[in-house]
């Protein structure tokens, strides 16, 4: 088990959510970072749908009743097991009674959590993400609840990322037309594309609400409301555009302009408040080539290792926060740490 401690700003139990339910009105939610929490599963050894945790903007303090392996993975924190620092992207055993604080988010928005076994809950139309729009599934976190752990199935996992994703507080959007895109004049369309966004305070798991240039309309009529998907680039009646992250409602009646690619989808969850955005028109050939490439950096990137190749990754990936410690090698497989004083 786990104990609660302190829940953070936001910290949801999240898998990949409640496909298929569409047609009656339930949205999926589920992660809303999906690549960050396929990581973090995978680096603890879970299947990609496990559930875990996700904490935006600050993360959680907890208590750990029992030795257990996890990992972080998505936004960059700076996490402290009992006051001493943790690296992210790979696994980490930590040992009963153990305290972490997670800390702030540092880049990006949102990171997740994953313990070995996944984090249990009773699962709402096969699933046990928290939905804060529709109420479904297990509450948001709070001080003082327990945490069930599944059973770790086969040894110990050991695993790292070579090249985790890191998230700059600006970025650029690939899209796609939307399917109402002939509703703006040509020099809307290129506003879009030529304008520099930025991400909204009021934002959140629903969507990402866009300040800077307003897109007017060439069509007046109003949209019957039509099914939603995530990345869907909405244009209200004040012309500022709303894109849709994974708690958005099953429907919705503003028309889309745009569709944001499901690769760069991370990219959209990880956006902090001020963040700047830009949007650049791709092909479907194209936007499936980055969808292909993301799902093969999960079979590339995420590596075994054994114990003392972590712990020379965790010593380098720590090195800028110890002043003694200037340096740390690993060369064929054997660890070599040369400390400076």
């Amino acid at each position: 088990m786990i104990e609660v401690l302190h829940p953070g700003t936001l910290t949801t139990l999240q898998d990949l959510g409640r496909q298929g339910h569409g047609h009656l009105g339930v949205p999926p939610a589920g992660a809303a970072d999906a690549f960050g929490l396929r990581i973090a599963n995978r680096l603890v050894g879970n299947t990609d749908d496990a559930g875990a945790l996700e904490m935006t903007a600050e993360g959680a303090r907890l208590r750990f009743e029992d030795e257990m392996c996890i990992a972080f993975s998505g936004g960059t924190l700076a996490p402290l097991l009992d006051g001493e620092p943790l690296p992210m992207h790979q696994t980490v055993t930590v040992k009963a009674g153990a305290e972490l604080d997670c800390g702030r988010v540092l880049e990006g928005w949102r990171c997740y959590l994953a313990v070995a076994g996944g984090i249990q809950a009773q699962p709402v139309l096969g699933s046990v993400s928290s939905d804060t729009l529709a109420g479904l599934g297990p509450e948001p976190l709070a001080a003082g609840m327990r945490l069930a752990i599944g059973a770790l199935a086969g040894p110990a996992p050991a695993f790292y990322m070579k090249s985790p994703p890191r998230y700059a507080g600006a970025v650029r959007l690939r899209v796609l037309p939307g399917p109402q895109h002939d509703w703006f004049a040509p020099e809307t369309l290129l506003a879009l594309r030529e304008s520099v966004y930025t991400a909204s305070s009021k934002s959140d798991r629903t969507g990402v609400r866009l300040e800077g240039t307003v897109l007017p309309r060439a069509q007046e009529s109003e949209l019957p409301s039509m099914g939603m998907v995530t990345g869907a680039v909405q244009v209200p009646g004040s012309g500022r555009p709303l894109i849709l992250l994974t708690n958005h409602g099953a429907t919705g009646g503003y028309p889309v302009i745009a569709n944001v690619i499901s690769a760069d989808l991370p990219l959209l969850a990880q956006l902090a408040p001020g963040a700047e955005v830009r949007f650049t028109d791709v092909g479907r050939a194209e936007a499936l080539t980055a969808l292909r490439e993301q799902e093969a950096r999960l079979e590339r990137d995420i590596i075994a290792a054994d114990t003392g190749l972590l712990a020379a990754r965790a010593l380098m990936s720590l090195a800028g926060s110890h002043a003694s410690l200037r340096q740390a090698a690993v060369n064929s497989g054997a660890v070599r740490v040369r400390i400076k004083k």
